[in-house]
């Protein structure tokens, strides 16, 4: 006689906990824009650009930009402490990274707030621009998919 063992997934209980950490991390945001913002103003840098790309179940952050006014800007050596969660956390703990970390760190996170998976199959690529000034991050996304038209003919 063989034991048969069956596996469950309670998906409602997985979708719940991820509303809760998803809220969470939206409750994190205006904080870490708060203190990513005060260091990248008091380098006099006025924007930083961020493009991403990612396809085939891989994706990254390709180049990090900045700016003060037209000119190029190096991004300042200081740490900034962001709070953060953890895949499956929703209790936050406080990280210090340096500037180009937390870039990295606000990017990935409003991508996976909009576009999660934006970098399976055919992916997605795209641009954050972060407006010192206005304390504000905006995304240009640029979504892949593939298509084929079939046409069938009989005479």
């Amino acid at each position: 006689m063989t034991e048969t063992t069956t596996l469950s997934f309670d998906f409602a209980r997985f979708e719940a906990e991820q509303r809760v950490r998803a809220e969470a991390a939206d409750a994190l945001r205006p904080r870490n824009k708060t203190a990513l913002f005060a260091a990248l103003a008091e380098a006099g840098v006025t924007t930083v650009t961020v493009e991403f790309d990612g396809y085939g179940d891989s994706g990254q952050i390709e180049s990090i930009d900045a700016k003060a006014g037209e000119a190029d800007a190096e991004l300042p050596d200081a740490s900034v402490a962001l709070v953060t969660l953890g895949w499956r956390d929703t209790d936050p703990t406080e990280r210090a990274m340096s500037v180009r970390e937390a870039i990295e760190h606000m990017a990935y996170g409003c991508l996976a707030q909009t576009h999660g998976g934006w970098e399976n199959n055919e992916g997605a690529f795209g641009t954050f621009v972060f407006d010192v000034a206005e304390r504000s991050i905006a995304l240009e996304y640029n979504q892949r998919f593939e298509d084929y038209e079939s046409y069938e003919h009989a005479f």
